[in-house]
């Protein structure tokens, strides 16, 4: 029998990464929130790789740690080992990524919830929601416990209707044997929402000491550590080594052999795989040319023998996943503690969202994550963090936020999400920003911490702290414009054992360091004044000062195209009745209803003529 238990301003129904961001968010911004999960002991689960960050990836978390969220400090309090990828490149795809704890990261997100003011967390499957005739929402937990709110937040990651694969084996299941979100799915179905089947994967864990160690390429963390957070208190250090090791001829021969008893390849999964991890059988078909794969083995915690083997995640059968696994060295006598698995659960179509990932046609509703059909719990954490502002700020009555492609990889990723669609599980990559050396990782703060200060996630006492490092910067650059070295003997071999031309008078220091063989550590013996500041303070005039024309000239494109970003489109315009748009035009725009020009310029299918036309209406409209 139902019974009405309490009203609140939000609801989010999912506690993975997006859910606890959203959640977070929204009591944050002063809303009565409440956040349910299935079972409390799996709140911020890895469900997959205990990891936090990687290319791209890594610029995300910093984002939302500029923002006022939660996932880099948790990740930082969490840390097995710490590593920035691809130092050998340029610094707009330097990304950091560490190996997490995963229990110790779920606890920690567990307690950080339990103590948010403002917030409730309960452990109950939602298995209804909908909207009354005073335009709240209402759900319902399994128990037939009924609760209300003006906004809710969908954030059910891979539980929506999940199934599990291996072999021929197949059953309703949540990852990591969890319920499945079941009677929901269809509820969503019913309710009228575009759903469609994606699917996901996960590798096989082992057991730490029956891996013979003696076989594997080492990888150890970085001597210096750079913490996901701007606002660090952890002492983050590098606690255990990661390995690497690759499959061989015999590992294939045994994939291929047993192709027919993939359930991927057998036809038994619908849902669509993501494109950028796919699976070991999936590898083999796609790389046919290649003879072995990278494999990394990974710790999944300080007080657990478990083992994560990236690169192979597979659905074949538990007894062709054991004997592949063996072919590889330094994995023969590996024992699986747990078995690899497909996945495949029910998400809904980006398209029916609003920039602020607000559903178009259901007011108060809002998507992310997983469900929003991207894949990684660092897209997922920032899109619960944008959904549980803008959830808050409609509670609030305030204006929503809207984020920019051209300031964060956060605006790029929603921006794709709900203007371009994905027919496979998105994923964040640097090379999906057109604006990727203004949106560096190492830079986030300068980017994203006034927004988050304006809309309240961010303390005084915080922002005080960053414009401290604001006036840092700007009087060390000065500094390194007034500073003048004098030619020597010392400092000239230094230069030409760096293949950069030797000095023969006074050079002041910016020059030297607009030098790209230089930096500021190779100087450290000339540049005698220099004061005692923060690394992150000299790293950003060096960015600054070596890459000043190539961001000047990026900063022309964002000024230009935020010449149409400003001119809104009413979310009332009737796009039938505007003459001179093609036919997909009228339609791709009514469905996807862009905020702006400037996002209807990137959707596939309006052509520069029909942006020309809405140019011309919108000037007419504004006469009017």
């Amino acid at each position: 029998m139902e019974y009405f238990a309490k009203k609140y301003q939000v609801i989010v129904i999912g506690a993975g990464h997006a859910g606890i961001e959203a959640g977070l968010a929204s009591a944050r911004l002063g809303c009565e929130t409440c956040v349910f999960t299935i079972n409390l002991d799996w709140v911020g689960n890895m469900a997959c790789n205990p990891s936090i960050g990687g290319t791209s990836k890594g610029h995300l978390v910093r984002e939302i740690d500029a923002l006022g969220g939660e996932m880099g400090k948790a990740a930082d309090a969490n840390t097995l080992q710490s590593r920035i990828l691809n130092l050998g490149k340029g610094p707009a795809v330097h990304s950091l990524r560490a190996q997490i704890d995963r229990r110790l990261y779920s606890d920690y997100m567990k307690h950080v919830l339990e103590l948010q003011d403002k917030l409730d967390l309960r452990q109950g499957e939602i298995i209804d929601l909908k909207k009354l005739d005073d335009g709240t929402w209402q759900v319902k937990t399994h128990l037939e416990t009924v609760y209300t709110a003006d906004c809710v937040i969908i954030a059910t990651g891979t539980f929506l209707s999940g199934k599990v694969y291996v072999g021929d084996v197949s059953y309703e299941s949540g990852p990591d044997g969890m319920f499945p979100a079941k009677r929901l799915g269809e509820v969503l179905k019913q309710l009228g929402l575009p759903t469609r089947r994606f699917k996901t994967g996960t590798p096989s864990r082992v057991n730490r000491k029956t891996v013979n160690y003696q076989k594997l390429e080492i990888q150890n963390g970085d001597e210096r550590i750079v913490p996901f957070s701007f606002d660090n208190k952890h002492n983050v250090q590098n606690k255990l080594p990661c390995y690497i090791t690759y499959t061989n001829l015999d590992t294939k021969s045994i994939i291929m052999e047993n192709l027919h008893r993939s359930p991927l390849y057998g036809g038994k999964i619908d849902g669509k795989g993501p494109r950028y991890c796919p699976s070991i059988e999936d590898k083999m078909v796609r790389f046919a040319e290649k003879e072995r794969h990278q494999i990394f083995i990974e710790p999944c915690g300080e007080n657990t023998e478990e083992m994560y083997l990236q690169g192979l995640s597979s659905s074949l059968p538990e007894d062709v996943q054991i004997k592949f696994i063996r072919s590889i060295p330094g994995l023969e006598n590996a024992e699986t503690m747990r078995t690899a698995y497909a996945i495949e659960y029910d998400c809904v179509d980006p398209l029916a969202l609003k920039a602020t990932l607000e559903f178009n046609d259901y007011d108060g509703l809002f998507g992310a994550g997983q469900f929003n059909g991207s894949s990684g719990y660092e897209e997922a954490a920032a899109q619960g963090l944008v959904a549980g502002i803008n959830a808050a700020l409609k509670v609030l009555g305030k204006r929503p936020l809207i984020f920019e492609r051209s300031g964060s990889y956060i605006g790029t990723l929603i921006d794709d999400l709900v203007t371009k669609g994905c027919s496979d599980p998105y994923r964040m990559m640097t090379s999906r920003s057109e604006y990727r050396l203004l949106l560096r990782q190492d830079n986030a703060d300068r980017r994203l911490t006034p927004i988050g200060h304006s809309i309240g996630l961010i303390s005084d006492e915080r922002y005080s702290n960053y414009l401290k490092k604001l006036d840092l910067i700007a009087q060390e650059k000065e500094r390194v414009q007034h500073t003048v070295l004098s030619p020597s003997d010392e400092l000239n071999k230094v230069l030409v054992s760096r293949e950069t031309s030797p000095v023969i008078t006074g050079i002041r220091l910016i020059d030297l360091l607009k030098r790209p063989q230089l930096n500021y550590e190779i100087l450290t013996n000339y540049d005698v004044d220099r004061p005692d500041l923060p690394y992150e303070v000299f790293e950003q005039v060096e960015i600054d000062i070596k890459y000043e024309g190539y961001i000047k000239r990026q900063q022309a494109q964002v000024d230009e195209m935020h010449r149409l970003e400003v001119k809104l489109l009413p979310e009332t315009i009737d796009y039938n009745t505007i003459i001179g748009l093609r036919l997909e035009a009228r339609e791709k725009l009514s469905k996807i209803r862009p905020h702006n020009i400037g996002q209807a310029s990137r959707i596939s299918g309006v052509s520069p003529s029909d942006i020309s036309v809405l140019l011309i209406y919108l000037e007419k409209e504004s006469k009017k």
